[in-house]
């Protein structure tokens, strides 16, 4: 059989003009023969009666103190009603549909309620649907663990779920469908002149997505890489074909001369805080002493750059009163700058080229705007500056790398 997995997100559930949308998407691809895993999260977003925010802002304002494993019972639900309206809605369209929650269709997972990790997946009643022609319809975002329990997978679970059924079903392709165009090369709120990106490999979206971009999930897009599934980032709301995720081989097969770019795309995270760490003359445990009192208390580092007199690190602004207290109880004397931002130039081609930090200082210079830290990797190379200037410096790296042309 040929295969194709269908990931539908909130926004594109959310109204009957979008509805109408999907089960367009659906009827095409099965004219075009593919047996059909569809994908659903739950229906639109915060204020919507049956959005995941709304059904936990429900809980917020009834009692507040409901245990993680009965949230996971009751945020099952959105996804569930999506699952259910859509399959209504193509049977009166004539197209023979049925739903699988997430443990019907074979997703087993730990117990880690509100973001479980999936251990397998069997889909076995799936494929069972598929030969009987009919869609199967698939809530995302949910499994079940060992005992039963209903588990949830945390934020993008339905990216993951999508891409973790097309690796289990061996498909063909993954399509997420989401309220933009394919992935570009820049937030198009902040830099007016992004453009759309054809194709990225797997190591670069995973990037983007870690550092900021939110288009796709980071794990989903590993689980894909892992299975070596091509993935389209495409919208509800147009036939175009989006940005194509894939292997650097596929890459070159498909469109050569694109992997020779340097950079693709520029992402941003904004509202950290930088902590500057100073040790006493004499002492050498300050790194370890730092970092594993960051982890006892569950605050999340970033940015870490470790000299001989110190640490410099970042967390989140909500994060930093806390984080300064234990410090300054271990008798530490921490620095912070907050409302800051981690800008990041990322490209599959900048590995082993000269010049690109000189580049990114150069753009920035001419901006006046300042860099505090900085720190690189294959792909990837982050500037921590102000929050005030974060707008001007992903314009001025935009423009700098020619992402605009």
């Amino acid at each position: 059989m040929r295969i194709l997995v269908q990931k539908f997100g909130g926004t594109s559930l959310s109204t009957a003009e979008a509805r109408n949308q999907v089960i367009h998407h659906i009827q095409r691809e099965l004219e075009n023969g593919y047996h059909l895993a569809v994908v659903v999260s739950a229906m639109g977003r915060r204020g919507e009666p049956y959005a995941t925010d709304t059904l936990l802002d429900w809980i917020g304002s009834n009692g507040a103190k409901l245990p993680a494993r009965e949230q996971d019972m009751l945020l099952c639900c959105g996804e569930i009603i999506s699952a259910t309206t859509l399959c209504s809605l193509l049977h009166d369209a004539g197209i023979s549909a049925t739903v699988f929650t997430g443990a019907q269709a074979g997703f087993k997972t730990d117990q880690h309620f509100n973001n479980a990790r999936i251990l397998d997946v069997n889909p076995e009643r799936v494929l069972e649907a598929m030969k009987e022609n009919k869609v199967a319809i698939v809530t995302g975002f949910q499994g079940q663990a060992e005992n039963g329990d209903h588990t949830t997978l945390g934020r993008g679970g339905s990216d993951t779920s999508a891409t973790a059924l097309g690796a289990a079903l061996r498909a063909e392709m993954v399509d997420i469908y989401t309220d933009v165009n394919g992935i570009l090369t820049a937030d198009p709120r902040l830099v007016e002149d992004a453009k759309p990106l054809t194709v990225v490999t797997y190591a670069e979206i995973c990037n983007m997505a870690h550092h900021g971009a939110k288009v796709i999930h980071p794990r989903a897009v590993e689980i894909a890489m892992q299975a070596q599934i091509p993935v389209r980032v495409r919208s509800t709301f147009s036939d175009e074909q989006g940005t194509l995720v894939t292997n650097p081989d596929g890459i070159h097969d498909l469109y050569e001369g694109i992997v020779d770019r340097f950079v693709t795309g520029i992402a941003y995270v904004s509202n950290v805080t930088q902590i500057t760490v100073e040790a006493q003359e004499g002492t050498h445990d300050l790194q370890l002493n730092v970092f594993k009192a960051m982890a006892h208390n569950q605050i999340s580092v970033d940015f870490i750059n470790v000299t001989l007199s110190g640490a410099v690190y970042t967390v989140f602004d909500h994060d930093a009163p806390r984080a300064l207290e234990v410090l300054k109880d271990m008798g530490y004397s921490p620095k912070a700058l907050s409302s800051c931002a981690k800008v990041s130039v990322i490209g599959g081609g900048m590995n082993g080229v000269p010049g690109i930090m000189a580049h990114i200082v150069e753009a920035l210079t001419k901006q006046d705007i300042q860099i505090l830290q900085s720190a690189d990797s294959n792909t990837t190379i982050w500037v921590l500056v102000t929050k005030e200037d974060m707008v001007r410096a992903l314009r001025a790296l935009h423009e700098q790398f020619g992402l605009n042309r």
